[in-house]
């Protein structure tokens, strides 16, 4: 995919997505390797660091901001953002931990009127690390 950065708003040290793996109209899997040395590893649970839950569902959300703004033919410059709206079913099973490579799936279940109606998977070494349900609407950035 080209520059994936042109679909999303989000920039390092909040950016939770390196690669993009593959896209279609209602599907997206991305792909995020944590390094040792990310800033949250050093305060959540020092000397036994894992990744905090809500970073992991952030991965999902950014994820899923590229695919609605590619869908919608939006850039991270033509005023609309994605945000976030509902988040539902959110269920961690295992933890990421420093270096691990988390695989991240959206799917697009739905759309009634401004809302996407969304799915998201993270697996790690092919384990689901987390899934979540969620609402997306690409919004106009207000002053």
């Amino acid at each position: 995919m080209e520059n994936f950065l042109d679909y999303m708003p989000h920039r390092k040290p909040f950016l939770f997505v390196d690669r993009v793996v593959e896209v279609t109209d209602c599907c997206i899997k991305t792909e995020k390797q944590t390094q040792a040395d990310e800033p949250f590893f050093a305060g959540h649970f020092p000397g036994r660091p894992i990744m905090p839950g809500v970073l992991i569902c952030e991965a999902v959300f950014q994820s899923s901001s590229i695919l609605m703004s590619k869908r919608a033919g939006a850039s991270s410059n033509d005023g609309r953002i994605p945000l976030i709206t509902r988040i539902a079913n959110v269920k961690l099973k295992r933890v990421v931990l420093p270096g691990d490579l988390m695989e991240v799936e959206v799917k697009l279940k739905e759309i009634l009127g401004q809302a996407a109606y969304m799915s998201g998977k993270v697996k790690v070494v092919g384990k689901t690390v987390l899934t979540v349900e969620f609402t997306v609407m690409l919004v106009t950035e207000t002053a």
